[in-house]
């Protein structure tokens, strides 16, 4: 039986607290991931969709980017939270025309986002009024209409906002990009610059791409893995069969985070039975506990013992061939890390000395070695000078371009690293813009359009008055979330492409449209017959994904026929790109892909391949470096940067639970940190719980301090939340976001990436008052 939507809200006053977890998977996976599908989708659904799972004739799981395995695949080739993900997305819930007749905006404006995301799917595109109290039925072609006429009513296209979240497919990437420079912007902001913007800037200038250079067959073949600043139990649980399959061919994996996560100390892997009856596999042979933003000091470290242990025993450790004639910057990097200060390595990373030589030893040691990372990176100020830093090390010994070696960013949503192939990005290449003009008849805009953090300074000034989001839950995903929500108020019309409801919906601009789509899980028939899509992993690898199900509304569109049908409406069917005929047929879309974007020729043969096809990728396959100013890959001297917290005061991360996947909230327990039946807590270290004069426990408000205002900080508070004491980095603390994104200040910013320091916030705590009224 599938169960309802929850009737009533979130109790945080329910919230309890037990042990964490030691492990992850093994048996509460399993029982977990089908529990959820059989409450979302009935059991006979739930086993008809998982069998299709990441599995070649089937679709591509639309939470996270992991890739699949080439050649071999398991029946199960999913994880609990990829099958959370197909639950909420394949649920027989629906949100139709009744349901928004019954509510009005004012009371889902105060639901939370896990209640709004468990009522279902939308069933048909509804429209709010200026003034109306709630969305009502609205047809397709009307919908096309009104956000062609307030485009065309701006001053100037750049006055447009075009966001886009990862889960949208290739082909729909393309037009959708195709479309914004046909109108004339290059406003293209997406999820990447509030994630993995840090590791692409810093690549880019390091290696010649933005993208890893590694493959799945290289994780498994490395003899040292350094997994930092990842929480792979959580955000990537297929990773952990990766490393279990390391391990087994004798690996060693060094992680490096401030919070002691399940998945990287035993792996319980659920399709062996010694995963579910046994202990498991261990994995990380070295944890490092290091502080927040301690990471670059940690690897500047490395850098300076490795240089160091080769000056003693010169050919030993630095691979000098490679250095040589492959890589420019040596000379200047190695005098900046002869001097590294150790006292600021010390306070920076919270690590013994010992500890940092051992892991440089692991290093100088290793073979074959890949460092992964993710988003406790990519979100501090000085980020992109932390991924340089790794790069540097790899490039000191050889570890790209040779099998079992490479970096490896491990990007988040699915396809969000196809997206930016597509074209998706405020500021693409001349090369790029050429072909498509070329290709289209077209003249696309040369000047660099708005991230995301831009977008949101230009609707908060009155500079953007339309904003348009194909997936994605801007409201919830993007930082300062007064003033990101201020800002789409502050629109003349805000625009969802969506399949369930979430917190955007209800910060509507003057009109509000939710136009509903097709899921990846279903079945997509258009004029030509039955269509696939395309996505690319994480690790470049381009393949198809075809849903099986049947559409959850008669009503709904796929997001390639939004785009056409918007394009239709807003160009006439005189534009020199033939958007019926591409909404129509994807191989007609795929066809012009081939023609624009590098590394796709003969795209429509090649992802009909069993596996698809990789992206070429200089670096990883030649070891050339034809994509940096000098064609050889670049070592930096980079500043070293020491966070320094006042007295009485924390540096905060925001992170993920269990129960959720980017902002979508499937439940409200984390089951490995021991959290059940809410969200709002603040892990704290015990000793620092002490200092602080607070209880484990306490209810407390959560400030940010940031200095914007010249006269002194400016503060940012989240209210009622729970104290729990954690083993977290003494100074450090952590709370789930979206909840925590009130705290993270617009302007405070990585450098070159612009990525909002959602890793890096400095806050106190002050204890609420509590009152016996409800």
């Amino acid at each position: 039986m599938v169960s309802t939507p929850p009737e009533r809200d979130v109790n945080e006053a329910e919230l309890d607290v037990t042990t964490r977890k030691t492990w992850a998977a093994g048996i509460p996976g399993v029982t977990t991931s089908l529990r959820r599908g059989v409450e979302q989708m009935g059991a006979l659904r739930t086993g008809a969709t998982l069998r299709l799972l990441n599995q070649r004739e089937g679709f591509d799981c639309p939470g996270c980017a992991w890739p699949e395995p080439r050649g071999h695949r398991s029946v199960a080739e999913f994880c609990e939270n990829g099958a959370k993900a197909v639950a909420e997305e394949a649920t027989r819930r629906r949100v139709g025309p009744e349901f928004f007749a019954e509510h009005p905006i004012a009371e889902l404006a105060e639901r939370t986002d896990y209640w709004l995301g468990q009522q279902g799917r939308i069933t048909q595109p509804v429209v709010l009024r200026p003034g109306a109290t709630h969305y009502t039925p609205i047809d397709w072609s009307a919908a096309f209409e009104l956000i062609a006429g307030q485009l065309r009513a701006l001053s100037t296209p750049d006055e447009a906002v075009f966001y886009t979240s990862g889960r949208t497919s290739n082909e729909a990437a393309f037009l959708y990009q195709l479309l914004v420079r046909s109108f004339g912007t290059n406003n293209l902001p997406d999820c990447s610059n509030m994630c993995h913007e840090s590791s692409g800037a810093a690549l880019a200038e390091t290696t010649g791409i933005g993208k890893g250079s590694v493959t799945l067959e290289d994780v498994t073949r490395a003899d040292l893995l350094v997994v930092v600043g990842q929480n792979p139990g959580t955000n990537h649980p297929r990773m952990l069969s990766a490393l279990e399959k390391a391990k087994a061919n004798g690996a060693r994996i060094i992680a490096v985070n401030p919070l002691p996560e399940a998945g990287l100390l035993r792996f319980k892997n659920p399709q062996k039975v010694s995963g579910l009856l046994g202990k498991g596999t261990a994995l990380a042979d070295v944890f490092c506990q290091i502080r927040l933003g301690g990471d670059q000091a940690l690897f500047q470290a490395i850098g300076h013992l490795l240089l160091r242990w080769e000056a003693e025993r010169p050919g030993t450790v630095v691979d000098r061939d490679f250095v040589a004639g492959s890589t420019e910057g040596f000379e200047e990097y190695a005098a900046h890390v002869a001097e590294v200060d150790w006292e600021a390595v010390d306070v920076a990373t919270g690590l013994d000395r010992a500890e940092v030589e051992r892991v440089a030893r692991m290093f100088a040691e290793s073979e074959r070695t890949v460092v992964c990372w993710a988003m406790g990176l990519t979100q501090h100020k000085h980020s992109v000078p932390t991924i340089r830093e790794i790069a540097n090390v790899a490039l000191l010994r050889g570890m790209i371009g040779k099998p079992g070696a490479g970096l490896c960013p491990v990007r988040g949503h699915s396809n969000v690293q196809g997206d930016r192939t597509m074209g998706i990005w405020e500021k693409m290449p001349e090369k790029f813009l050429a072909a498509l003009d070329t290709e289209f008849g077209i003249t696309a805009p040369r000047s660099h359009g708005l991230d995301t953090v831009g977008a949101i300074r230009a609707m908060r000034d009155g500079q953007a008055r339309v904003f348009m989001a194909v997936g994605g839950n801007f409201a919830s995903a993007s930082p300062d979330t007064a003033v990101t929500e201020a800002a789409l108020r502050a629109c003349d019309l805000t625009v969802h492409v969506s399949t369930k409801l979430n917190r955007s919906h209800v910060v509507h601009g003057r009109t509000a449209l939710i136009l509903p789509t097709r899921g990846r899980t279903e079945r997509d028939e258009q004029a030509a017959g039955e269509q696939f899509v395309t996505v690319e992993d994480s690790m470049s690898v381009v393949h198809r994904s075809r849903g099986r199900l049947e559409p959850a509304s008669e009503h709904l569109m796929s997001e390639v026929g939004i785009v056409c049908g918007l394009a239709l409406a807003l160009f006439g069917p005189e534009h020199p790109v033939p958007w019926a005929a591409l909404s129509g047929d994807y191989d007609l879309v795929r066809d012009r892909i081939s023609r624009v974007v590098p590394g796709c020729a003969d795209y429509n043969a090649r992802v009909r391949e069993p596996d698809g096809f990789v992206l070429p990728h200089a670096p990883r396959d030649s070891r050339e470096f034809t994509g940096t100013r000098t064609g050889k890959a670049v070592f930096t001297a980079n500043p070293l940067t020491v966070l320094r917290v006042p007295p009485g005061r924390l540096l905060l991360q925001t992170l993920r639970s269990h129960d959720q996947y980017n902002t979508t909230i499937y439940g409200l327990d984390d089951r490995y940190r021991g959290i059940k039946d809410g969200r709002r807590v603040v892990l704290v270290n015990p000793h620092d719980i002490t200092d602080l004069g607070l209880a484990d426990g306490q209810l407390v408000t959560l400030i940010s301090e940031w200095p914007e205002d010249p006269t002194g900080v400016v503060e940012r508070h989240a209210h009622r939340f729970r104290v729990v004491a954690y083993d977290t980095t003494r100074g450090c603390a952590a709370a789930y976001f979206p909840e925590a994104n009130s705290l993270i200040p617009l302007d405070s910013t990585a450098d070159t990436s612009n990525t909002p320091t959602s890793k890096s916030v400095v806050i106190r705590l002050e204890p609420e008052v509590v009152s016996d009224e409800p």
